[in-house]
């Protein structure tokens, strides 16, 4: 069965190196922050230009710990997207925010500059803007937006760390931006991880006490925070990866390059018609992606997914529902249907809810043998 993501592949790649940098950290006995924590941050500011890095426990913790810097309180509104994973609405919940849920470019997927102008309000106090599947959305105008209203912006890049937008890293765009070390994403640790990045020295020592339980000398606790810090053993993992993620990257561009020819000559062959079209997620001009996912927009999902389960092909289905459909955010959707009439009709026709019912995710990173799996396609298409 092919991998959906080759985790794998990759430690046999590597394993030398992941085995003796691990040693060296269980030799040490300084399992939590200590010297390979501090040398990943390092590294990480270097990779992105960041002027200030910390390491955290996980993607969702990081989003967490910036809005808690950046004063997030009780019935503050955030706008996140609608087409994402959970996490950026989830956070603002948890914290007694109210998510706004703002719509995508049909194309790109990327949050709608457009939409998050319609949904500022009084009550708005910042953007979560998220890179989704590994490029970034139009950063020009959403900075423009929150620089006219006032607003903060965090950029959650957990899909995109090592993107580009006309020639700026991916990490640098928000007040506050984070990203994820979950082992499926292109740079990933063995368990979970996170880190934020600022250029703000204030919010980088808030950061800093937020992760250490609002502490930074033992037993004094400035403010209330979190525990959340990264293990020194998954520090080392990420500086054994973050060595070959260059090299990493190219290779994922090689290997979208073949899906996207694949698929445009598939397109080109069968007129795209009887719902047969298959269009891949346009990366936008002055974008580079990092590929997360290898993401499809498919007229008639079900025929090709039954072609993919022939060809023993694994998938994934990012998401299957925009976030205003999940039961947990069912108060807030219907809290703004009742200030606007038109709110349930914007929903149902958005291109976040069209998008759901389209995508689909292919097998995908470095070490996936993209060529076998067009050779399997070209057999049920």
């Amino acid at each position: 069965m092919i991998p959906f993501i080759n985790i794998r592949a990759q430690r046999d790649a590597y394993k030398s190196e992941f085995l003796k940098a691990e040693q060296e950290v269980l030799d040490s006995g300084c399992y939590i922050g200590g010297p390979a924590v501090k040398a990943l941050e390092a590294e990480l500011a270097a990779f992105t230009g960041a002027k200030h890095v910390v390491t955290c426990g996980s993607g969702t913790d990081a989003l967490t710990i910036a809005l808690m810097a950046l004063g997030l309180e009780l019935e503050d509104e955030v706008i996140v997207p609608d087409f994402t994973f959970i996490a950026p609405a989830e956070c603002v919940t948890r914290l007694g925010g109210i998510p706004k849920f703002a719509d995508i470019d049909p194309e790109t997927l990327q949050i709608s500059p457009e939409s998050i102008e319609a949904r500022i309000s009084e009550k708005t106090r910042g953007i979560i803007a998220v890179n989704l599947f590994g490029q970034c959305p139009d950063y020009k105008k959403i900075k423009e937006c929150a620089q006219a209203h006032g607003l903060w912006l965090i950029e959650d890049s957990a899909q995109a760390f090592g993107a580009t937008q006309c020639g700026q890293n991916a990490c640098t765009f928000g007040d506050i931006s984070i990203t994820s070390f979950y082992p499926a994403k292109p740079l990933g640790c063995y368990g979970d991880g996170g880190a934020l990045f600022t250029a703000d020295e204030e919010l980088a020592e808030k950061i800093r006490l937020i992760a250490n339980h609002g502490s930074s000398t033992r037993y004094v606790h400035e403010i209330c925070g979190l525990n959340s810090r990264l293990d020194a053993i998954q520090a080392a993992v990420l500086r054994v990866k973050l060595h070959h993620f260059k090299d990493e990257l190219k290779k994922r561009q090689e290997n979208a390059r073949k899906y996207n020819e694949f698929f445009a000559d598939y397109n080109n062959a069968t007129g795209s018609a009887n719902g047969a079209k298959i269009v891949p997620q346009k990366i936008a001009e002055g974008n580079t992606s990092t590929y997360a996912q290898y993401t499809l927009l498919v007229e008639d999902r079900k025929s090709f997914i039954e072609k993919l389960d022939a060809a023993k092909i694994p998938y994934c289905i990012h998401y299957p529902a925009p976030l205003h459909e999940q039961p947990c955010f069912k108060d807030f959707v219907q809290s703004r249907k009742a200030v606007s009439n038109n709110a349930s009709r914007d929903y149902i026709a958005s291109n976040a809810a069209k998008a759901s019912q389209k995508v689909v995710s292919l097998p995908f990173c470095a070490f996936t043998d993209v060529d076998e799996i067009i050779t399997r396609l070209k057999k049920v298409m």
